[in-house]
């Protein structure tokens, strides 16, 4: 008997089960609201500097004019740039008040003194009434400032990537999901109450790095609580979490345009799922690898109670679950490490794989979504659209994962991606609406491969080893979405090289991802040796075929004889 019968025994796709993932999901619905928060909480508002002169104005030598409205301030206050839209970082030295006489006529080689922004700048507060660019004027020689909090954010993703994969492997995935829990609610709740923008910016980080951790553990609680063939549906389950959560996200954006009260509103639930977490129940899949039998046997008797199974929990021990360990040559090495990813051939087959498609999905994603302004529509229509697009995405890919393959939705999802990308260096700036659509496309191809990616990885790791894995996608995912930006500003030297990177990314990594194993109804590997062992069928099959191929040709040359 494998564990994975024993699951089957003690109920399958429970009671337990259910509520496992139903309140695993609850909190994904909010982490949407973290990640793409900064499209809002730093949306940069229309600009201008400051203007020196009150509004009732005098021409000096021509008279008074009497009181100007704001428009004719404006006229003769800032220049206008090459869209007669008013510059955001210069002013005039002078009020040019011949821009009032509409019978003025101006040179084309006119050049009037302009200066920096000396007091500030004014805000046009419609669509957000208070961002961190209004706040501490991040514009101007300082808009730099505010994709470096973006980056720093991603950093701490990146970082918790790293470490809590490694650190949940090593203390289990119940103890870290409840410390990011809490994490995120501190660090968030905190970022609405920071004085200036470096606290701002380290706060952001812890909570890139609870995203990490809250997104890894999630799906490895579900996965090695889930029966094989559930796996898809629960993990389509966490994808539509995330999907709803955009929604949540745009709604609560244009109810709430402050962006302190937005950024408190955003983490506050997460002090209640660190609540709930406590009565969470650890992988008996990790406590048995990890040489801890005794707790893997109280959660799966645990798991049968709640499922109605209380008699055939009864008959479990530790002795029976050893011998099902044995029966898939689990081994209970208790110390690993990320070398072990690519120490054996199998290992480094995928590794590979999975770090190339976690970072040209990634790549390709921040390099379309994160700047919604960039699309010039209404930022909040984007982000319901954007949103809504991951619902068809995510449906059609569970089929084909469920009924074809992971490696088959994998590879086609990147493909289509970078097709749509791609295909958007050859329309017009004009036809705004047919680029739009293009980049929705791509954006719910890139769900798609997101919602396969988790499955996919998690499917392929070994248990002992599963979350350093994930770690190291969910590494290589951050490492993507910190290079799109870089990669945006290619642009300047050649304003097509930017789709033609993003495009051509996940269209390679589909390619190579052809080349991993399929685990479509196959059960969760548990070592590293099950991994090299299902390797290797395929070389025997090679070196049958050869053999056989080789014994078809002396026998034909025999008869030729």
């Amino acid at each position: 008997m494998t564990f994975a019968d024993i699951l089957d025994n003690v109920g399958g796709m429970g009671r337990f089960q259910t509520m496992m993932v139903t309140f695993l999901a609850i909190p994904l619905l909010m982490l949407a609201s973290q990640n793409l928060l900064q499209n809002f909480t730093a949306g940069i508002p229309q600009h201008h500097c400051q203007i020196r002169i009150a509004s009732n104005a005098t021409r000096q030598g021509n008279g008074t004019v009497g009181n100007l409205g704001a428009d004719q301030l404006l006229r003769i206050s800032i220049p206008m740039d090459t869209n007669r839209q008013p510059e955001q970082c210069r002013r005039f030295v002078a009020p040019q008040w011949r821009f009032l006489d509409p019978n003025a006529s101006l040179g084309s080689q006119t050049v009037f003194d302009t200066e920096a922004c000396e007091d500030g700048w004014t805000y046009d507060r419609s669509l957000f009434s208070n961002t961190i660019v209004s706040e501490w004027n991040l514009v101007c020689e300082s808009r730099s400032l505010r994709q470096m909090a973006q980056s720093l954010y991603m950093a701490g993703v990146l970082i918790g990537s790293l470490l809590i994969g490694n650190l949940s492997d090593r203390f289990g995935r119940k103890s870290l999901i409840i410390w990011c829990y809490l994490q995120m609610g501190v660090a968030g709740a905190g970022t609405a109450f920071v004085p200036n923008f470096s606290i701002y910016c380290v706060l952001r980080f812890l909570c890139g790095m609870a995203m990490s951790g809250i997104s890894l553990n999630s799906v490895s609680l579900c996965m090695e609580w889930i029966p094989s063939k559930y796996r898809a549906i629960v993990g389509t389950i966490n994808g539509y979490s995330y999907t709803t959560g955009q929604f949540i996200l745009a709604g609560m954006a244009y109810l709430i345009r402050d962006w302190r009260w937005l950024q408190l509103a955003v983490s506050l639930p997460y002090f209640v799922f660190f609540l709930y977490s406590w009565f969470f129940v650890e992988s008996a899949r990790w406590l048995a690898i990890s040489g801890n039998q005794d707790k893997a046997v109280k959660g799966l008797k645990k798991a049968a109670w709640i499922n109605g199974k209380k008699e055939e929990g009864n008959k479990l021990s530790v002795e029976v679950l050893k011998a099902s360990m044995r029966s898939e040559g689990s081994s209970t090495k208790s110390s690993h490490s990320m070398a072990d990813l690519v120490r054996t051939p199998g290992m480094r087959r995928i590794s590979f794989g999975v770090s190339f498609f976690w970072f040209a999905t990634s790549f390709a994603y921040y390099g379309l979504a994160m700047d919604l302004q960039n699309f010039n529509f209404n930022i909040y229509l984007t982000q319901l659209v954007f949103g809504v697009v991951d619902i068809p995405s995510k449906f059609i890919s569970v089929l084909t994962i469920m009924y074809v393959g992971r490696r088959f939705s994998q590879a086609l999802s990147l493909i289509m991606a970078g097709l749509c990308i791609l295909a958007n260096i050859f329309v017009p700036h004009d036809l705004s609406t047919l680029r739009m659509i293009f980049a929705v496309i791509g954006k719910g191809s890139l769900a798609a491969s997101f919602n396969c990616a988790y499955i996919f990885s998690g499917e392929l790791f070994p248990t002992i080893i599963r979350q350093s894995g994930m770690g190291l996608g969910g590494t290589m995912a951050r490492i993507g979405s910190m290079a799109a930006p870089l990669v945006r500003m290619s642009g300047e030297f050649f304003p097509p090289l930017p789709l033609i990177i993003y495009g051509t990314a996940p269209i390679l990594s589909g390619l190579v991802t052809c080349f991993l194993p399929e685990t479509l109804n196959r059960p969760l590997p548990e070592t590293i040796e099950e991994v090299e062992r299902r390797s290797k069928p395929n070389e025997e099959d090679e070196l049958q075929m050869k053999v056989l191929l080789s014994s078809e040709k002396s026998e034909h040359l025999k008869d030729q004889r």
